[in-house]
């Protein structure tokens, strides 16, 4: 007796035609493709396999035919005949966290432009995930690796670069690891921070932010305890485990309760500084009348949250854009493309005011 199992939401007929397709897509050969497009075969090789070059117009009927025929290469004979996986890992230790989802997005769309798969790994903040992560990509063969670690500690990805696997640190160095490192400088943007308030005459501080073994987060910190210290002055320092709104404004709310409240609180990314926004303001203190308020990152959130937020701006699609086109002339045994400037920039808008009077 036999029976049949459908998908949620299909019927015979629409499996029947997934089934039909699939079957078609496999049988496809490139000379199908080469007959209906009218072109060579190894012209079509040259437009599948993102090699050589192609008139835009024949790039284009070739595209159209592989789309109406349903072709899929073989990714495992691809990667026979030309020893290359066309993938390429991406390691980020966030996908909840607006930076690093920006980031994704820009890596995968650059990777893709240029005839790369992007395999997006999220460590979740753990560097046992971390590590399982980079077993997968070294079982997948990847011909690269764009990787913000979760850790300064580079280790794990000695494992990588022993397999002789170009690797680009993004937003943070692989210590120890001879490998191009794509990053903002953040103990800088940590002063500017401190600068801009100092500036307008604080001399009561508090930075708050998570997590708090992040890298980048841990030297923007280094740079605003440099700074005051120079000015005679220090800052109540907290840090979390977790980076989300929640977590960070009751961060805020510690800092703001204590003793001596700070007239300054700078946050070690914006998401740090809305969720101090609605600290204040949920206590009933207004921004920037009680209490300037300072990001890092200039998230489109920054723009749109009332008051506006200062920030200092680092240029992420950039740095994205420049990871991929380091990595990819590694992977192509290519001369390294000059690197692009990735300044810091003070972007002053509602949350900053001089200090109130009785301060």
């Amino acid at each position: 007796m036999g029976f049949s199992v459908y998908l949620e939401g299909t019927s015979p007929l629409t499996a029947s035609k997934s089934e039909a397709a699939g079957e078609r897509g496999a049988m496809t050969s490139i000379r199908d493709i080469a007959q209906a497009a009218n072109a060579s075969v190894a012209t079509v090789s040259r437009v599948i396999n993102n090699s050589g070059y192609v008139s835009a117009e024949t790039r284009a009927r070739v595209e159209a035919a592989i789309a109406a025929l349903e072709y899929t290469p073989n990714a495992g004979a691809q990667r026979l005949r030309s020893g290359a996986s066309r993938m390429v890992g991406v390691v980020l230790p966030a996908l909840d966290v607006p930076f690093f989802a920006i980031l994704a997005h820009v890596l995968e769309r650059e990777l893709f432009r240029r005839g790369y798969q992007a395999l997006i790994c999220c460590t979740d903040e753990s560097a046992d995930q971390e590590a399982r992560y980079i077993s997968t990509l070294l079982s997948q063969q990847v011909d690269g690796v764009v990787a913000a670690s979760v850790l300064a500690d580079a280790g794990q990805y000695r494992r990588i670069a022993d397999a002789g696997i170009p690797i680009v640190a993004i937003d943070r160095d692989l210590p120890d690891l001879a490998v191009v490192s794509i990053k903002a400088d953040h103990a800088l943007g940590g002063r500017m921070m401190a600068d801009h308030l100092l500036a307008l005459g604080h001399r009561r501080f508090a930075v708050i932010g998570a997590p708090a073994h992040s890298p980048p987060v841990l030297a923007r910190v280094q740079g605003v305890v440099d700074r005051l210290a120079e000015a005679g002055l220090q800052a109540q320092i907290e840090l979390g485990r977790v980076h989300d709104f929640d977590a960070c404004r009751d961060l805020a709310r510690v800092v703001l309760t204590g003793a001596g409240r700070p007239t300054a609180l700078i946050g070690t990314t914006d998401i740090a500084a809305i969720g101090a926004i609605h600290a204040a303001i949920g206590m009933g203190l207004a921004v920037p009348q009680d209490v300037s308020v300072i990001g890092f990152d200039d998230l489109p959130a920054a723009r749109y949250v009332l008051p506006a937020l200062t920030t200092v701006a680092q240029p992420l699609r950039s740095m994205a854009e420049q990871a991929v086109a380091q990595l990819c002339a590694m992977m192509a045994g290519q001369a390294l493309p000059a690197p692009a400037d990735l300044a810091l920039k003070l972007v002053q808008r509602d949350t900053t005011a001089p200090p109130p009077p009785e301060a």
